[in-house]
């Protein structure tokens, strides 16, 4: 085992303690990154510009310096801006166009010392969740190369997936986080909607997006939350006898792939050995109202955020350009009409609004009504889907919309703002399976304290063998 494989926090020990250089983890990750090449899990990657801010890294270390990310090598999603790299959101309007500062999430984890490897690969325009990119290439999942890794944070989750770095930032509007997270067997972490700066990242929906992190495990997320938006109440410890979380079985336990049903109930049923009580909850009107909100916003919103982000951001296109370049069918077939009769009327876009107040009235009376802190439902309701099964996969022998099956666990949450993660439980047929757990809106660092807990009463995900 390499000290690349280990979480942040030793990673950190041996930084410090000078047991391991950032060099040395510079020297892994290209290493990895030359051995798994197939995965196209970079499209933007320097090893000698790694190697030097790797060195640079070092220098400081050696001078006392501490930091908590410093010299440890992280990557980012292909719609944040990093001064240096070019930010193309996976589109071929914005390819090789360098930005013209960093996102404020960005400037923070330089702050916080680390080590920017390269931009990762997405879903085009983050419009989907296969990362089966027709602009920049599939990214594959470490898993199984025929597989996708999700998406659209697709290479955030791969490169993490791989071990190639330890840490990546990606982007989640319904689940673009955590189903990757979920696919390539690591952790995820979704925050509340706007505590982490949205500046300096190609949006869809600034009602619906976040960044947020993908890592080995939940204190791993909880770090780089912590370093992305200041939060100081990193002490919270929750103890799991007593703790009420809710199973909301209808809809999110529903038509499960018998793989994944069986890994998430032994779950459950762990939790339950360790004190956790666990409530039956129904939530019977949530698809409905999910329905009203989700494509409405995302397809209204689109339309103003990613002009006004392409204006003021500098990025040199327009909307029409960028709408016009779009490589992707899947893509084009989403926003290729928006612009030409096809858009979102504004009385349609504000019933969304509506309907996401009520979405949001609804989780906070099912966590106060059954005094639950949580729910707890499996991330996807299938494993990790073929590469080109991009209109309609299969679960329970039905073929289902691709996009739609996918995100219907991690969806309703994302429409209403909860904070969300996911960790990684087991394999389903050879396949990673991830659980997740939702929060009331603005209890990110609480249900991060909670998920930390669930993964350490949970036996150790099965990791990929990776040769030092």
């Amino acid at each position: 085992m390499h000290a690349i494989d280990l979480p942040l926090s030793a990673i950190r020990k041996l930084l410090d303690g000078a047991t391991v250089s950032s060099l040395d983890l510079a020297e892994a990750c290209i290493a990895r990154s030359q051995a798994h090449g197939d995965l196209n899990v970079w499209v933007c990657f320097d090893p000698e510009a790694l190697r030097k801010e790797a060195r640079d890294a070092d220098s400081r270390l050696a001078a006392g310096e501490r930091l908590p990310l410093l010299g440890i090598p992280i990557a980012l999603k292909d719609n944040i801006e990093a001064a240096g790299m070019p930010c193309g959101a996976g589109t071929a309007s914005l390819s090789g166009k360098q930005p013209q500062a960093d996102a404020q999430l960005v400037a923070r984890l330089r702050a916080a010392g680390a080590v920017i490897a390269g931009k990762v690969g997405m879903h085009e325009l983050a419009f989907g969740i296969t990362t089966n990119n027709a602009v920049t290439g599939a990214v594959r999942n470490p898993w199984d190369r025929a597989r996708i890794p999700g998406g659209s944070s697709g290479g955030s989750g791969a490169v993490v997936g791989a071990r190639i770095v330890p840490a990546s930032i990606g982007t989640d509007t319904g689940g673009s986080v955590r189903i990757p997270a979920a696919l390539c067997g690591v952790s995820g972490f979704r925050p509340t909607v706007g505590r982490v700066s949205a500046q300096g990242i190609a949006p869809i929906s600034l009602t619906r997006d976040t960044a947020g992190p993908l890592a080995y495990t939940i204190a791993d997320c909880a770090l780089l939350d912590e370093v992305m938006t200041g939060a100081k109440d990193s002490q919270i410890k929750i103890t799991l006898k007593g703790l009420r979380l809710g199973v909301p079985r209808l809809p999110f336990w529903n038509d499960l792939e018998p793989g994944i049903e069986q890994v998430a109930e032994s779950a459950l049923e762990a939790l339950r050995q360790a004190g956790v009580e666990l409530i039956n909850v129904d939530m019977p009107a949530l698809s409905e109202l999910n329905a009203s909100v989700s494509f409405p916003v995302v397809l209204f919103e689109f339309v103003r955020d990613m002009r006004e982000y392409l204006a003021v951001r500098g990025r040199g296109v327009t909307l029409e350009e960028m709408i016009a370049a779009v490589g992707s069918p899947d893509v084009r077939g989403a926003v290729g009409t928006l612009l030409t009769g096809g858009g979102i009327p504004e009385d349609v876009y504000n019933s969304a609004l509506q309907a996401r107040e009520k979405m949001q009235a609804l989780y906070a009376q099912t966590f106060e009504s059954h005094r639950i802190e949580a729910l707890v439902f499996p991330t996807t309701p299938r494993a990790a889907a073929l590469i080109g099964e991009d209109e309609t996969v299969e679960l329970n022998g039905i073929r289902l919309p691709t996009f739609g099956t996918f995100i219907r666990n991690t969806d309703p949450g994302s429409n209403a703002s909860l904070p969300g993660v996911t960790i990684p439980l087991g394999l389903a047929n050879n396949l990673p399976v991830g659980l997740a757990l939702d929060g009331p809106i603005g209890s990110d660092r609480r249900l991060l304290a909670i998920a930390e807990a669930v993964q350490s009463a949970l036996p150790p995900a099965p990791q990929l063998e990776i040769p030092n």
